[in-house]
Order: C-alpha cells, then structure tokens, then sequence
C-alpha cells in the first residue's frame, strides 16, 4: 500500500477542493462510519487515505479490506497529512473520496403517498444534515434542500446526517418557488411551517402526498411561499419561546405524519 508523507502531494488538494464544495461530483468522507455506511449503501468510493498509526486496529483492518475489495484506491497518510486531507479539527483515522449519488425526481415522489420534507433557505449544514436524519428515521420518501440551503451532500451535512444521506432521496434546487411548484404537479399538497398563526401541528392531515416546507434560521418561509401554500402549520410553544430549530421542527411534524400514516 502507497504512502503519503508530505502535505505538498496533490492528494492534499483534491480532498481539500472537495471539502469546500469544488468538485460537485465528489463528495467528502470524513470518518469510519460514514466511510463504512457509503459502501454499505452502494456509494462508490474512489480513493481514500488512513493514518497510518491506525492500522492496527482491527476495525480499521476490516475497512480496509471493503475498500480495497471495493475497488478503491486506499493509502496511508501520516499525521501530519491527515491533518490536512481531514477538515475536521481532530483529524479523523480515515477520510475518502467517493461519487456523489444520482437520484432523480422520480425517486422522491414513488409513492403513491410521498412524504416530502423542504428545506428552504435552511443555510447550516448541520441543521440540513439533521432534517435528513429525521426524515429517514421517521419515514419520509426524500428530502430537497431548496433556494439557500447547505448541500446535503458537503462534508459538514453529511456528518450531521450520520449517513442518512447516502440512502434517502436527496435533491438540491436552487429555486424554491419552482421545487414547490413541482411537488404540486406531482399531487402533493403544500405544508409550510409559520411560527405563529398556522393551525396547529396535531390538527392537520400529513395522510395524503404532501411536501412539509422548513424555512432557513431567522426569517423562516419567504412570504410568497407561506401565502401559496395549502395549509400553514403552528407548533404550539410556550412563551417567551417564539421559534424551534430547523430540524427540531421537521422532527415534529414528520412524526406526527408517521403516527397518522401508521393509525390508518
């Protein structure tokens, strides 16, 4: 197995580039589990690099027998390279390079009773990697990240999804006016989220094809999208409390969805 010991190696710029978001084809892998849950998803993964004091471990060992029956090409990185292909401040024992998955629209909307969640302007990755999270756990057929929103495929997202998005249906669409007009076409009705003046959470009906809209931190929804939407949906809160985390939000109403979907 190659080594790499110096951080002028062209490996540092690539996995550097693909950490901030320049190779739109190659996601950031930081990590065992997220290396470990992409090939378990079927992601391909081409090249990843492991410290090299790490190899002895025994789960590092296995990993490396996965990637390189994989097909990966998998080196081993010193400290001091580590430090620089990793963007975590601790730099993790294994980092890789893999294909960003191709999904299309088709594969949010197969059911017949898609559960959509939109995000719309939500800027943090992480809050982007935690809606993912939550819609996989709760059931949801796919996420789009639309307008503003964070990739959910960049590093930090991934991180917060825990793997989730390497398996659920993600899209990204920079017009968030034309991603909810889409969710329409395709029988859904619209859900827009309000902090104040919606119906409340447990009074609405998440039984039929519906896209759920999060807005970003702060602002939330742009008006035009609360105003064309089909139903808006208040989370009762006690004041002086006036707002819920992105995720916290979409956690709520997809599992009041999951208990309506699995009541019937």
């Amino acid at each position: 197995m190659k080594s790499v010991a110096s951080r002028q190696n062209p490996l540092v710029a690539q996995y550097r580039a693909a950490a901030r978001g320049e190779t739109p084809d190659v996601l950031l892998l930081d990590g065992v589990h997220l290396v470990s849950e992409a090939l378990a998803a079927g992601v391909r993964i081409r090249h990843a690099a492991v410290k090299t004091d790490a190899m002895n471990i025994t789960e590092i060992g296995l990993l490396v027998d996965k990637l390189t029956r994989s097909k990966a090409e998998v080196v081993m990185a010193s400290a001091s390279v580590m430090d620089a292909l990793s963007p975590v401040r601790s730099s993790s024992s294994v980092v890789a390079l893999a294909d960003r998955p191709a999904v299309s629209d088709k594969a949010l909307y197969h059911d017949d009773a898609a559960l959509i969640v939109m995000a719309v302007d939500v800027q943090d990755p992480g809050n982007v990697g935690a809606i993912v999270r939550v819609a996989e756990a709760g059931g949801a057929t796919g996420v789009i990240a639309a307008g503003a929103s964070a990739d959910p495929l960049g590093w930090k997202a991934l991180r917060g999804s825990m793997g989730s998005a390497l398996r659920l249906p993600l899209l990204v669409r920079p017009d968030a006016d034309r991603a909810v007009a889409d969710a329409r076409a395709r029988g859904c009705r619209i859900v827009a989220t309000v902090p104040r003046g919606g119906r409340p959470l447990f009074d609405v009906a998440y039984t039929g094809p519906v896209a759920i809209l999060i807005g970003g931190e702060g602002p939330g929804l742009p008006p035009a999208l609360i105003e064309g939407a089909d139903e808006r949906v208040t989370i009762p809160m006690q004041t002086p409390v006036e707002s819920l985390n992105a995720a916290v939000t979409a956690a709520l109403i997809v599992y009041e969805a999951r208990r309506q979907r699995t009541s019937h």
